[in-house]
């Protein structure tokens, strides 16, 4: 079944149209999309995209969504959900490629991107200002080599990045170029001044464990994806949580849970109350669940394909986005799983980020 076009789009105008989540997609005849996806499973706005996407970003007060290209993209969709318009394309800047993911900053004034400088293979943390055109007003070092995502902490200017470690060129595709060599950290960065604060390594043996997505609380504290590119026969643990002024800790699970992962974490957030943790094993079809106020493991559910993760406004409630085009909505504490109402035969990318919660 085709998605339906803008023309069939909800109306904003009804008491249904509230928006729930969006996120790239491709659809089933194989073209990529934007979608804004309401309550009731209905398309609210489907912006086609020029290359697929990886993670959007949300506007904290404006009808603003930032559609960031799949590394090593040149692209970035600034669209408008309300007035269903392409608001503007950012391309990257000459000897510059993005990594997929991007935020604007918790007070509106700025979109903030990683970014690969192609000729020395260094990371940058990069901020345009929206009041000037998304001029570029301050372009930082992230003291590492692929960035990719990069979250703000709540209510501070302070943000985190998750240095993958792993060197690219546009060249090459997405072949990883030094997987001897890599160096993946985690650095907390002022956004103001670009100050290193803390930046932080896993030990040198577990060099090729890629810290790739993330989530921060309130308190600083960040639960952490990592992929392991040693290749197969290694079991080791792909979840870690990294308190400010502490070494990063892997934390323990049952051994079928790690095997079951595959070696490959593709997203995790924290829940509305910043205790618990969902991480998404798409390729081991596992969502696992942690408590971060206790650094231990708590409970695991299957979702085939299932990589996008995003909170609800509940406690220990999360949406899960699959490749097979399905989402769920669970509760950790009711342990309850259900699936989302949807008018769509498509699969969702990566990342998924919701609005009304």
């Amino acid at each position: 079944m085709l998605l339906p076009s803008l023309a069939l789009a909800a109306d904003y105008d009804s008491p249904s149209a509230e928006p729930m989540f969006a996120s790239a997609a491709r659809d089933s005849a194989g073209q990529l999309h934007l979608y804004l996806i309401g309550q009731q499973g209905e398309v609210l706005l489907d912006h086609p995209l020029p290359g697929r996407a990886h993670h959007t970003g949300v506007h904290p007060h404006r009808p603003l969504l930032a559609c960031i290209a799949r590394r090593p993209g040149n692209f970035i969709d600034l669209v408008d959900y309300r007035q269903q318009r392409l608001v503007k394309r950012i391309t990257a800047g000459s000897g510059r490629h993005f990594f997929g993911h991007g935020i604007f900053s918790e007070d509106g004034r700025w979109l903030i991107t990683t970014e690969n400088e192609i000729g020395s293979g260094q990371g940058r943390v990069v901020i345009r200002a929206l009041e000037t055109n998304y001029s570029i007003i301050a372009d930082y070092p992230s003291y590492g080599t692929g960035p990719h995502e990069l979250i703000q902490q709540p209510g501070s200017p302070i943000l985190t990045v998750a240095n993958g470690g792993i060197l690219t060129h546009p060249d090459h595709g997405r072949e990883k170029l030094n997987l001897d060599s890599m160096q993946p950290s985690l650095l907390r960065l002022n956004l103001h001044s670009g100050e290193r604060l803390e930046q932080q390594q896993l030990p040198a043996h577990l060099h090729q464990l890629s810290i790739r997505h993330i989530d921060t609380n309130r308190q600083g504290s960040t639960v952490i994806a990592l992929q392991d590119q040693a290749g197969k026969g290694h079991n080791r643990p792909l979840v870690a949580v990294h308190h400010p002024g502490q070494p990063i800790e892997l934390l323990q699970a049952p051994q079928a849970v790690y095997l079951a992962m595959k070696g490959y974490c593709g997203s995790a957030r924290f829940d509305h109350s910043g205790r618990f943790a969902a991480v998404s094993a798409p390729r081991g079809n596992l969502i696992s669940f942690w408590d971060l106020h206790e650094n231990r493991f708590i409970s695991a559910i299957k979702s085939r394909d299932g990589c996008g993760l995003a909170a609800t406004g509940n406690s220990a409630e999360f949406i899960i986005s699959a490749g097979t085009g399905h989402c769920l909505r669970h509760n950790l504490k009711q342990g309850t799983t259900k699936r989302l109402p949807s008018t769509m035969a498509t699969a969702w990318d990566n990342h998924l980020a919701t609005l009304s919660f």
